[in-house]
């Protein structure tokens, strides 16, 4: 890659110009793009069936939708703060973690990263493809359908209906940043028309909510989960917050964009919490509605589209595939496009970084993931929450209680400190990062079935899995960083003498 363009004081494996901080020029993005940005992630079939989730394990739907909601809210303090650092310095998310893990172990945590959005992406295009699948179905009929491949366990044209949609993505990896924003912005107001025209369809289709709204919750007394509820609320709470915890740590990589620290708090706080808690309230009461229009409660929209027929089958789902494309997009390719290009700035850009992204996600057998509500609640979110909590603990407390919002941006690219000192590698990072993970490790490997069974302390740490690592990781870092700067400070005085 060229490097014409790179100060003389950084070093050539640190930066790109993907990597670079942002130019007054490149700073286009006002409130209404992140509340778009916002927007048009959470509208997608994940988010629909958060609450489904959270229902089949016992909670009634008002429940449901609270949990949801404070789950968000929760989320989106570590979004603000975070993000603050990029609105103010311009820098993505894989240079931010510099200032904390050193420039050679910065690739650890981004790499950690970026592996949980590869997850996410392969899961969103699986989704996107089984819509076009659907679509499919609808026009010519179930002779398209066939057995199930060796290995895959899926037929032929479901295989090819995924790489359909997962070379979709392509275009926009090669159009970059701007493409994905000029998307965000006009796709979300058409899905949030979708959505409500869904929810009324729903409503005068089953002639009000059906049974399910009116349904008792199963943690009431004489209930079948009487006296769990509890249990059930943390460790649901912990996986919403797990929904965002990703992009709570990557928000640099939007923020970098804004015009001002206002544009991205303001759109923000407008486009996650309420929009999140919106939809999760619409996938409870269509749900709730298809009991008394089908007979049976159908929480994948996806198969709900397939059974609509006519003109509304194909609306509903090429509304489905957008929503899942933006989302998609702006939440499971940016994050890893730029954590695989800080690998090796000189020879990987943001393109491809993305391209790479694209390659795994479709390597993992998203399909594997979503076979039970349970699973994806409380093994694939909950375990990468105790991954990525202690991740944005570090984050905040670096920048916030330890460096007070001011940052050396010329040192985050650059092997030495003005000392001379190395600063590839923080220990203090690493060794705060293992700590916070730890706690949540026997927890996880209970519920991934790796051993039967650990003292109860270990399970109940693990259904705060995000709080936990934030707090441990938070506290032993700023620890360890006063430790090693009274040493720095004593050898100083030391060799002054």
């Amino acid at each position: 890659m060229s490097d014409t363009n790179k100060p003389a004081t950084f070093d050539v494996d640190l930066w790109n110009e993907d990597l670079a901080p942002t130019t007054a020029e490149q700073r286009t993005w006002r409130w209404t793009h992140y509340a778009s940005l916002w927007i048009a992630m959470v509208v997608c079939v994940p988010t629909y069936m958060l609450a489904a989730g959270l229902v089949s394990e016992g909670m009634n739907w008002w429940q449901a939708v609270i949990t949801v909601l404070l789950g968000n809210v929760i989320v989106l303090l570590p979004m603000l703060l975070i993000g603050h650092a990029g609105a103010k310095y311009g820098v993505p998310f894989p240079v931010l973690l510099r200032s904390s893990f050193g420039t050679v172990g910065a690739r650890i945590p981004a790499l950690a990263r970026g592996l949980v959005a590869c997850g996410w992406f392969g899961i969103q295009t699986w989704v996107g493809g089984s819509a076009i699948y659907v679509i499919l179905r609808s026009f010519i009929g179930d002779d398209i359908a066939s057995a199930a491949l060796p290995l895959l366990g899926i037929d032929i044209i479901q295989t090819l209906c995924f790489v359909a949609f997962w070379l979709l993505h392509l275009v926009f990896i090669k159009f970059g940043t701007e493409s994905i924003k000029g998307l965000e912005t006009y796709a979300a107001p058409f899905l949030i028309a979708m959505g409500l025209a869904l929810l009324a369809w729903a409503y005068v289709q089953a002639g009000g909510w059906g049974e399910m709204l009116s349904a008792p919750s199963q943690f009431a007394a004489g209930g079948e989960k009487a006296g769990q509820f509890f249990s059930v609320f943390v460790a649901g709470l912990t996986a919403m917050v797990g929904f965002w915890a990703t992009m709570a740590l990557n928000i640099p990589d939007f923020t970098r964009f804004a015009q001002s620290q206002k544009d991205q708090m303001l759109g923000q706080a407008i486009g996650l919490p309420l929009p999140m808690a919106l939809f999760a309230f619409i996938g409870v009461a269509v749900t709730s509605s298809t009991v008394t229009i089908y007979g049976e409660a159908i929480w994948d929209p996806v198969v709900l589209a397939g059974k609509m027929g006519g003109v509304g089958i194909v609306l509903a789902l090429a509304a489905l595939a957008l929503a899942t494309l933006t989302t998609n997009l702006a939440a499971n390719l940016v994050a890893p496009a730029y954590g695989f290009s800080n690998l090796r700035p000189q020879y990987i850009s943001f393109k491809q970084g993305g391209y790479i992204t694209a390659g795994i996600g479709i390597a993992i057998f998203p399909w594997k993931l979503l076979e039970t509500a349970g699973g994806y609640l409380f093994t694939w979110l909950l375990g990468y929450s105790a991954l990525l909590g202690p991740i944005a603990g570090i984050l905040i407390s670096d920048y916030f209680l330890l460096r007070k919002c001011q940052l050396d941006v010329a040192t985050l690219f650059q092997h030495q400190d003005k000392t001379g000192q190395s600063q590839r590698w923080n220990v203090a990072g690493i060794a705060a990062l293992i700590v916070g993970i730890l706690p949540n490790l026997p927890g996880f490997l209970v519920a991934v079935g790796a051993i039967s069974d650990v003292p109860a302390i270990f399970n109940t740490l693990y259904a705060y899995a995000w709080f936990v690592g934030l707090l441990v990781a938070a506290g032993v870092y700023l620890l360890l960083m006063t430790l090693l700067r009274r040493v720095e400070h004593t050898n100083a005085d030391a060799l002054k003498l």
